[in-house]
Formats: C-alpha cells, structure tokens, sequence
C-alpha cells in the first residue's frame, strides 16, 4: 500500500483534490454531491497519474538524489517498462472522460491540462532544462481551482473568484518549492537539474522567495474585494504571516555567514510553512463559502 501511495504521489494528490473543492466552493452557483466527487476524483486520479509519469521519466535524476533514491524505479521494486506509461496514460485519459461524462467537457479540460502540465510540460519539458521550471509547471494547481468552478458552471471558471484563487495557486508553487530545492540543492546540482537555488546560490534564491512569498501573500487577500468573508480573510493572514516569517528567517540566514546545515534547516521549516499556509487558505476558503 505504501508502494502505490508513493508511486502515485497521492500526498500531493490529495492536496490538489482538496485545490479542487475550494474551486468549487468559491465558484458563483450550487452543485449536486455527487458532481463534487466526480470532479475531485478525477482530478486525483489525473494528478496521481502524472506523479507516477514524473517519477517514470525522472528515474536516472531520482538515483543520484539522496532524497529519491529510495523512489521503486530506482531501487528495483517496480520494473521500468513501457506497460507502466500505457496505465499512466489510461488512467489520465479515464479520470478525463469520466469528468467530461459525470461533470462536463470544461471541467474535463481543465483537469486535463493540470496533469499535463505537471506530467509533461514540467516533468518532461522544463525541468531539465531551465530555472523557471516550476514556475511554469505551477500552472498545474491553478487548473485544479479552475476545474472545480467548472464542475458548478463552465461560465464559472471564468468569474473573478476561481481566477483569483488560480492566480493563488501560481504563485503559490514557486516559493514552495524553492524552499525545498534550497534544502536539497546539494542533490539537484548531482543530478544536473536546474534549479533556482544551484544556478542562482542559497543567498539570492532565498531573496526570491521571500519577495515570492509577499506577492504570494498580498494575492492571497485579493479574493476579499469578491465577497470572501470572515473566515477565509482569517486564514489566508495567519497562514500568510506564518509563511512570511519563515521565508523572511530563510532570507536572513542565507545573507548571513551561517553554516550550510543551518540554512538548510530554516529552508526546510519555509517548506513546511508553505503547505501550512495554503492548508489554511483552501480550508478556510472552503469553510467560508459553507457557514
């Protein structure tokens, strides 16, 4: 059991499964229970699709990585072969006509383009070649968001709510990750991947995420001015304030003279503080939409 949860990143699945009912939450109009399953459903049979895509294509980078050379492919517990890319296919063509069937054909777009996105246009396209790899690659989320306004309406997708929490969820993903590749930059320069912190330095990828986390912030209070309320104003500022700190603490020590160790430690606490701040702010988001 523990194979398959890791194979198909349902970590991040469900996490991009909850994106989903926040999109629906925040979408203008009602839908039936049984529309809300399907949507986030399929979007977490799609995304545990393209986590298994990623770890497929990514198995000769995952061998030289201290924090992913433990991945099945690369230890041998699963056999790297093309049957594997035959499933991954099926399951995000299945999740997308199961959403176009049971939802809609907008909302099956959507989820389409989020495992897409991660699957092929990061995973495949980017990564390897260029720092701004997961920026690009964060779109992934904001098809999620947008995904669940459609399964309320197409039309919804496009109102200013689910746009403004897709624009969330952009900006969400650079200073996340960032802050993990800064933790591990020692691993991705081994592999040869490009990321911000081992083409720019701790010190300046830091910077970067601090001043990602602040725009990260000021939009994340944007859905306010679109009759966000209480509830959802409380979230996206503790989970926001928390999140600041910590990238603010990860800036400072980088700057600073301070052991590798250190700087390493703090990263990884502004990690953690990321998947705190965006728990908060699509919990929040849902609540607010259900009192």
């Amino acid at each position: 059991m523990r194979l398959v949860f890791d194979l198909f990143k349902l970590r991040i699945g469900f996490a991009i499964a909850l994106t989903a009912l926040a999109g629906v939450a925040v979408a203008p109009g009602s839908v039936a229970g049984g529309t809300v399953l399907a949507i986030a459903a399929a979007v977490l049979v799609a995304s545990a699709a393209a986590g298994a895509l990623n770890q497929y294509v990514e198995a000769d980078i995952d061998r030289r990585m201290a924090r992913t050379r433990g991945r099945a492919f690369v230890t041998g517990r699963l056999r790297r072969h093309p049957g594997w890319l035959a499933l991954i296919a099926a399951l995000v063509f299945g999740a997308t006509a199961a959403a176009a069937w049971l939802v809609n054909p907008a909302a099956a777009l959507f989820t389409f383009l989020g495992a897409f996105f991660y699957g092929v246009v990061y995973t495949i396209w980017l990564k390897r070649r260029t720092a701004m790899n997961i920026v690009i690659g964060g779109l992934a989320g904001s098809f999620a968001v947008l995904a669940g306004a459609a399964a309320v309406s197409p039309a919804a997708a496009l109102g200013p709510l689910p746009l403004a929490f897709a624009a969330v969820l952009f900006l969400w993903t650079p200073p996340h990750f960032w802050s993990l590749a800064i933790a591990c930059r020692e691993d991705y320069a081994a592999a040869g991947v490009p990321m911000l912190p081992v083409v720019a330095g701790d010190a300046r990828a830091a910077r970067i995420v601090f001043a990602a986390a602040g725009l990260l912030v000021a939009s994340s209070l944007a859905p306010l001015a679109f009759d966000m309320g209480l509830i959802y104003g409380t979230g996206a500022a503790v989970g926001g304030a928390l999140f600041l700190r910590a990238t603010w603490r990860l800036a400072r020590l980088a700057a600073a003279d301070t052991p590798r160790a250190t700087v390493r430690s703090a990263a990884r606490s502004s990690f953690h503080a990321s998947l705190v701040q965006l728990t908060l702010l699509l919990v929040a988001a849902i609540a607010d939409r259900l009192v």
